[in-house]
C-alpha cells in the first residue's frame, strides 16, 4: 500500500517558466526507472509555480528518490532556474484510491 509521498514546490525565476516546465517534464524517464517510485507527477500550479508529487510504499523508496538522479539534477539547476530554493515536504498519505 502506498503510504509515503513527496510534495515539492518550485517557483521559477521571471522568464524561466518554460525552462522549469521543460526540465521537470524531462525527468519522467528517470522516475520511470526508479523501482520504488509508485507514481510521479509533474505539476503546474500557477504561472510561475510548479510542483512534483510522487508516492512510495515504504520510507526506503522515498529516501532513495531523494538521493536519486532527479533530486541531484534539480539541485544543480535550482540556482539557474528557481527564484527560491525548492520546498520539499515529506508527506504521509492517509487514504489513496
Amino acid at each position: 500500500m502506498v503510504k509515503f509521498a513527496l510534495l515539492v514546490r518550485l517557483e521559477a525565476k521571471p522568464g524561466k517558466e518554460q525552462e522549469v516546465a521543460d526540465f521537470i517534464k524531462s525527468a519522467l524517464p528517470l522516475a520511470q526507472q526508479e523501482p520504488d517510485t509508485v507514481s510521479w507527477y509533474a505539476l503546474q500550479l500557477g504561472p510561475s509555480t510548479f510542483g512534483i508529487f510522487d508516492t512510495f510504499e515504504h520510507e526506503e523508496g522515498r529516501k532513495a528518490h531523494l538521493d536519486g538522479q532527479i533530486a541531484q539534477a534539480l539541485m544543480a539547476k535550482a540556482p539557474e532556474l528557481l527564484a527560491t530554493a525548492p520546498v520539499i515536504e515529506q508527506v504521509d498519505l492517509l487514504a489513496v484510491k
